[in-house]
């Protein structure tokens, strides 16, 4: 606690309620962050109830790094992580509630571009016309606005737009299909399941009961409605 100053310290020693900290670049906020999770489990808190959330693996391993180095083996009990890598978890918790089969898998940005291709080819769409990049840009677009294909239909209107919501369509049945989700999901499907699933989002609010977020300026529609959810 030496190591901070007045206002870090204030951040630090907070407790209960919402706390909202401001700062700039390179002004120790990731440390504040971490020091904060050290003295809520030295004033009693389970490391179990701590969630603590930033954008970047890189970033989140250098918070489990430091959290370690303070208080050993208690720091494996706090989740820290990205939001996708939360959204898994929960994912994997609740694969029978999301229609899922077990050992669901993760399928990156070029097995979703493959597929869309193959989807354009099923409907004798020429790629040079309907661009897969931008089609898979507006189903991700879609889906960081919690828009389901019927929803995004209200609102894409234009001809290609039309071709877009087809495959988004298909490309939905496909996922289910290979028992898969991709990047974007493992944030609209949790998001997804707690608006619908009040029982489950409880058990979720019941055991973080402490959330800490890095760079939350920096989230968008789906990571700010899965945040207040919880």
């Amino acid at each position: 606690m030496q190591e901070l100053n007045k206002e870090q310290t204030k951040a630090v020693n907070f407790k209960d309620g919402p706390c909202l900290v401001l700062a700039g670049a390179g002004s120790g906020k990731t440390k504040v962050l971490t020091k904060r999770i050290v003295k809520l489990i030295e004033t009693g808190v389970s490391p179990h109830n701590i969630l603590a959330i930033t954008f970047t693996n890189k970033a989140a391993n250098e918070m489990k790094f430091r959290v370690h180095s303070e208080i050993g083996n208690e720091a494996r009990k706090v989740f820290i992580g990205t939001f996708h890598s939360f959204g898994l978890k929960v994912i994997r918790e609740n694969y029978e509630q999301l229609n899922f089969k077990n050992n669901i898998t993760v399928i990156d940005s070029d097995d979703s571009s493959t597929i869309i291709k193959k989807i354009l080819k099923e409907l004798n769409k020429d790629p040079k016309q309907f661009s897969p990049r931008y089609i898979k840009n507006k189903i991700s677009l879609a889906k960081n606005e919690l828009m389901d294909p019927d929803e995004f239909s209200k609102v894409m209107l234009s001809p290609i737009d039309k071709v877009v919501i087809e495959v988004y369509r298909k490309y939905e049945e496909t996922l289910k299909t290979n028992n898969s989700v991709d990047f974007d999901d493992l944030l609209l499907l949790p998001t997804l399941l707690f608006k619908k699933n009040k029982k489950i989002l409880e058990k979720y609010e019941e055991h973080f009961k402490y959330i800490l977020i890095d760079e939350y300026q920096d989230t968008n529609k789906v990571q700010y409605d899965l945040c207040k959810l919880l």
